[in-house]
């Protein structure tokens, strides 16, 4: 088994489509108005519109109502990468933070609330655990 994706649910497609495009400079491809994918090396964040729900299972997913999952990057350089976050991001929840288990850690919220960490690892033995 693999795994491929993260899909949030949303009220507003291109709203969190261009906020994830600019945090992670990835170009999303769009398959409709209401689902469109931001691929990168080691998996997929979709983002759906609540119109798409129904087709699973009505009522299965709310958008902007998730206190329990937090999607993570892997990205180069975390303090760089905050500076320059903060033209655009308006809800830090921390600054970047060196954690007990080696990633230097930046935890923020995109539009809809949901926690988004972009990390960098910094001791030695998470260089190697995410080495490419």
């Amino acid at each position: 088994m693999d795994f491929i994706s993260i899909r949030i649910i949303t009220g507003d497609v291109a709203r969190l489509v261009e906020f994830y495009e600019r945090a992670t400079g990835a170009q999303a491809t769009w398959a409709n108005e209401d689902f469109a994918e931001l691929n990168t090396a080691g998996a997929t964040l979709a983002i759906g519109s609540t119109r798409t729900v129904p087709l699973f299972a009505p009522g299965s997913a709310r958008p902007a109502d998730n206190h329990s999952v937090i999607t993570e990057f892997l990205v180069d350089d975390v303090d760089s990468t905050y500076n320059n976050l903060t033209s655009f991001v308006t809800d830090f929840v921390t600054k970047p933070t060196t954690m007990p288990w080696g990633n230097r850690s930046l935890l923020f919220r995109d539009p809809d609330g949901n926690l988004v960490n972009f990390f960098t690892p910094v001791t030695p033995e998470a260089i190697e655990k995410f080495a490419r």
